[in-house]
């Protein structure tokens, strides 16, 4: 009886490992554990999603229901923030999901990244709540504090800081730029960066007639003579020279014609290569790069350091892992931006640009630099003065290169009912206030197929344009009438003000409202009629600085250690900036900083 049983128990046992699930390793004889039942069939999927510059292409590597890879194919996003990309990518492996947070600054690159990973999933059949669910990532460490000594600190990677940042190196000095957005950049890079410089190369060409003392004047009478005459002779006397360093020393290209901007009294405005400030900052980026000058993203300066005599010697700062002390021998540099981006601000000294008015800066622009600068007794001059461009986006507020067409000349801007209404060539101020008092608060701006061809339109800024297209703001149609059509426009009254304003060019007169130039008339079709509204663009006050870029307390007297250059600055623009001023002045004083600095 006990063999039969102990012969029972062994068929049972044998019966109980042969219904067992668990496979064995032929080479160790281990057991191995089942596999899980996968939702996602592995593979490599691939998507496309619509960014800022078009598409944007990924391939996606799902195994084992997790990301294990994602590659870019194609797109073409504005250099700078093009960076989200790299920086979504590693989020989303890391936390396996594509529920992560846009990168700050770079919202419509964000939003196609992820909606081309998401069209990945698709394509395998999934959808991204079947990712398996993951903790990595997640842990909160506490941060490092760290604290590092440098001759100069410079707050701000943007034209101005980078500038500085070159020139002080070059000057001997130690230098590190801090810059809290995940891209160098700042407003400079989303500009078209046009450079004002009385007596350039091109015009001595063209056999336009210009001096320094023009361009000031001109820079004046813009900022209602409210502007600090000394700051703008420097600005004026000294942006040759800057455009040339820019040049030569920085490998920046410049086209071979100039633009014609609103309340300059003749064409004096050079264009980077692709009328972009891609071309600036990317020069500059790469030069800074060469000469090993550590550029911290994703570090925000928070406040500034002085000691018992009020000489500022250092930046406090976090960043994503550390919170940092930085010590400096010499000097700070503030090269922060404005405050265009920041409402409650602009509220604070504007009550009348308000959050209804949208803005053409980056999300950066928030007044960081002019805070930190007051906070230990530094002047302001000129916080009311919030200038608006005429031509951005009525969606976003993003500026548009479509208007590089009116720069050279050869739009008409009418409204709603068919009409001029403004100088197209005028300021920008007055411009966005006559735009404003149309219908819908919008305009209208016209081009035909030659002033199209003849602004690079689409060479220069082709991914623009189809983003107009693809949000009907931007019409492309054989006749006018058609072209009136699509944005409910008065035809006959456009169709009459296009017979009007060509006489006017015939005549090379405007004698309603005296365009300043009248290079081409409005005729060959096909025509393209852009729709448009103001935005704020730059803010002229901030932090008043004598000739040397130091800056000055309430008091009149220099705050030792502590510069300042470009658009955190005021008093170099008045109450209104002429375009393409900006790009000389933080040139210019970008400069001027970054060697007075090391000294």
């Amino acid at each position: 009886m006990k063999k039969l049983l102990s012969l029972l128990l062994v068929i049972l046992l044998a019966i109980s490992l042969v219904g067992c699930n668990t496979p064995v390793n032929s080479e160790n004889g281990k057991k191995e554990a089942p596999k899980e039942e996968t939702k996602i069939k592995d593979g490599v999927y691939e998507g496309t999603g619509l960014g800022k510059g078009g598409e944007i292409k990924v391939s996606v590597n799902i195994k084992g229901d997790a990301i294990t890879e994602i590659k870019t194919l194609s797109h073409n996003e504005t250099s700078g923030f093009d960076t989200a990309i790299d920086t979504l990518a590693e989020k989303m492996i890391s936390l396996n999901s594509t529920d992560v947070d846009i990168v700050s600054g770079c919202t419509l690159t964000s939003k196609g990244f992820t909606e081309a990973v998401n069209a990945a999933l698709t394509s395998a059949g999934a959808t991204a709540d079947m990712l398996k669910k993951t903790d990595s990532g997640q842990k909160n460490e506490a941060k490092k504090d760290i604290v590092e000594s440098h001759d100069i600190v410079i707050i701000g990677a943007g034209g101005a800081g980078l500038t500085a940042a070159i020139e002080a190196k070059a000057a001997g000095a130690d230098v590190i730029v801090l810059e809290k957005m995940p891209m160098a950049g700042g407003n400079t890079l989303i500009s078209g960066a046009e450079y004002a410089a009385a007596n350039n190369w091109i015009q001595k060409k063209e056999g336009i007639e210009d001096s320094a003392e023009l361009h000031i004047q001109d820079t004046l009478k813009g900022g209602d003579n409210l502007a600090k005459e000394e700051l703008v002779r420097i600005m004026a006397e000294n942006a040759l020279a800057g455009a040339e360093w820019l040049r030569d020393e920085v490998g920046v290209i410049w086209e071979d014609e100039l633009m014609f901007f609103g309340g300059h009294s003749v064409k004096r405005s050079l264009i980077p290569l692709g009328a972009s400030g891609r071309e600036i900052i990317t020069k500059l980026a790469a030069k800074a790069e060469k000469m090993d000058i550590p550029v911290l993203l994703n570090t925000k300066a928070t406040s500034l350091i002085t000691d018992s005599n009020g000489k500022v010697v250092g930046v406090k700062a976090e960043g994503e892992d550390a919170n940092y002390t930085f010590n400096t021998s010499k000097a700070v540099i503030i090269a922060s931006g404005g405050f265009g981006s920041n409402v409650e601000m602009r509220v604070k000294y504007n009550p009348d640009i308000d959050g209804s008015i949208l803005s053409t800066n980056t999300t950066g622009s928030t007044g960081d630099g002019i805070v930190m600068a007051e906070d230990i007794g530094a002047n302001l001059l000129g916080m009311e003065y919030i200038q608006t461009y005429p031509i951005c986006d009525p969606l976003t507020g993003t500026l548009l290169y479509y208007d590089d067409a009116r720069l050279y000349g050869h739009t008409v801007i009418v409204n709603k009912e068919g009409k001029r209404f403004v100088e197209e060539l005028g300021r920008r101020d007055v411009m966005s206030m006559a735009i404003k008092a149309q219908t819908g608060s919008v305009c209208y701006e016209l081009l035909d197929q030659n002033g199209f061809v003849a602004s690079k339109l689409q060479e220069n800024h082709g991914p623009e344009l189809d983003y107009l297209y693809r949000n009907d703001l931007l019409v492309k149609a054989d006749t006018l009438d058609k072209a009136a059509e699509f944005f409910g426009i008065d035809a006959a009254e456009l169709k009459s003000t296009v017979d009007k304003y060509n006489s006017y060019v015939e005549e090379g007169k405007d004698p309603e409202f005296n365009k300043r130039s009248l290079p081409s008339k409005v005729e060959v079709g096909p025509f393209y009629i852009l729709k448009a509204a103001p935005a704020v663009h730059h803010t002229m006050g901030g932090i008043e600085i004598n000739e040397n870029a130091q800056v000055l307390n309430k008091d009149g007297k220099i705050i030792e250690g502590l510069y300042a250059a470009g658009e955190v600055t005021g008093g170099i623009q008045g109450s209104n900036r002429l375009g393409s001023n900006a790009l000389a002045d933080i040139t210019v004083f970008g400069r001027i900083a970054g060697q007075n600095a090391a000294k």
